[in-house]
This record gives C-alpha cells, sequence and structure tokens, in this order.
C-alpha cells in the first residue's frame, strides 16, 4: 500500500494593522503647513512689495560692521534689544544708545488699525514699545525722528503686541497719514518714500536739518532679518 502526501498551503499571518502609518501623515501635513505658512508670506513680500522698493547699497565701508552669511541673520542674537541691531566696531555707538533723556509719546497709523501706539525715548526692549533711536530728533524739531518696531511673520499681526505691530507696515502707501501725539501736541505726517537697505546699514539714522522728518524701521520681509524696511515721511500742517 502506498500513500501520497500533499503539502497543505501555507497560511498566510494575519495581517496586522499599521497603527503608526495614520500618525506619521498627521505629523507630515501639520510640518508641511506650518514650512508653507512660514514660507509663503516670504514669497509672497518678495514678489508683491520688495520688487517696488529701492534697495539701497550699503555706503559704510565693512570695518564699521559684522557680516553674517545667514539669510535669517544672525539667529542666536535677541532682535528684541534695539542694542544688537548695529553690530558696529565704533564704540561711540554703544555709548550713543545709553546717553539719552528718558520719556515717551504716541504714535498712530490708521490705515494699518495701530492706534496710540507707545514710543519710548531711551528704551532698548522692543518687546514693551516701541523705540525713538537715541540722539535722533524729537517729534516736530528739525531733523529726523528714527522708530524702530518689531515684526513677525504678516499673519501674526496684533496692532496691540509690540512684538507683531510693525509686521505690515510693507502695506504702507505714499501718502499715508502718520499721526504723533507728542507734549500736548499731534503732529501729522506723510508717508512720502519706502526703501530697502541692509541690515547693517546705518545710514538710516541720518540727520536732516531742511525738514522736519519720521523715519519707521522694522526688518524685512517681515519673519526675517534680511533686510531693513525704511518709510520717510515728512511732517505737514495739521
Amino acid at each position: 500500500m502506498s500513500y501520497l502526501y500533499v503539502k497543505s498551503p501555507q497560511k498566510s499571518p494575519p495581517k496586522v494593522a499599521n497603527r503608526r502609518r495614520p500618525f506619521a501623515v498627521v505629523f507630515f501635513a501639520l510640518g508641511f503647513f506650518l514650512f508653507t505658512s512660514a514660507l509663503i508670506p516670504i514669497i509672497r513680500f518678495q514678489l508683491e512689495y520688495s520688487v517696488k522698493f529701492d534697495q539701497l547699497i550699503n555706503p559704510l565701508s565693512s570695518r564699521f560692521y559684522n557680516r553674517s552669511g545667514n539669510i535669517l541673520g544672525d539667529v542666536a542674537t535677541d532682535f528684541t534689544q534695539l542694542s544688537n541691531w548695529f553690530s558696529t566696531t565704533d564704540s561711540s555707538a554703544g555709548q550713543t544708545l545709553h546717553t539719552v533723556a528718558s520719556g515717551s509719546y504716541l504714535l498712530s497709523i490708521p490705515s494699518l488699525k495701530i492706534i496710540d501706539a507707545n514710543v519710548e525715548i531711551g528704551s532698548l526692549d522692543l518687546k514693551k514699545n516701541l523705540i525713538q533711536y537715541p540722539q535722533t530728533a524729537l517729534p516736530g524739531q528739525m531733523g529726523n525722528s528714527v522708530i524702530f518696531g518689531h515684526s513677525v511673520l504678516p499673519q501674526f499681526f496684533n496692532p496691540k503686541s509690540y512684538l507683531t505691530i510693525f509686521s505690515t507696515l510693507h502695506r504702507l502707501r505714499q501718502g499715508d497719514e502718520i499721526l504723533v501725539n507728542y507734549d500736548n501736541i499731534r503732529y501729522r505726517y506723510l508717508v512720502e518714500d519706502m526703501y530697502e537697505v541692509k541690515a547693517t546699514d546705518l545710514s538710516v539714522l541720518e540727520q536732516r536739518f531742511d525738514g522736519r522728518y519720521l523715519t519707521l524701521i522694522t526688518c524685512s520681509p517681515p519673519g526675517t532679518y534680511i533686510r531693513r524696511l525704511v518709510v520717510k515721511a515728512r511732517i505737514v500742517d495739521s
């Protein structure tokens, strides 16, 4: 008697659901969303706004500043402190920041919904207020009042937060109104010019005495430290 043995087909092991895959997809989608939400506003700024601004070449020798190859600037530097905005080898620049009388006044930009923002004279902390650069002309005086403000990505703009207050400064147009209340007097300025300079350009602090000027400065594009956006305005009769 002979026997014939037939090998039974091998059963495949039961499939185990890959529970990690949905989480991986969610985290990838979240990371992609955060990346694009940061990148798109910068690209949009470059295409829609930056091309309209004159790009000024830095007139200073490189011995007056430190050059950085990082397109975002020196990310280790705290740019909410005004003392870090210009890294010079000239010790007088550092002394200027600490030899100024204190005081404050209010600034409004109606078209950007910025109302009665506090401008401190002699302060260094941009997290707490706007800052008038030391030894620049006071509002109403002959010369140039230079005001610095912090900015982040435009989607986080909050006119009441000093960390984001100048995030939409690039949307100003020629003829827009800037109001300053200083020493119980209201001064009215109209925007005349907007341009960009290198982050190390000290020419933005220049004083001209042929009129009464106001200069607003913030980082550009918003959310980076690549350049500085400069908004120039001139006083007009109220």
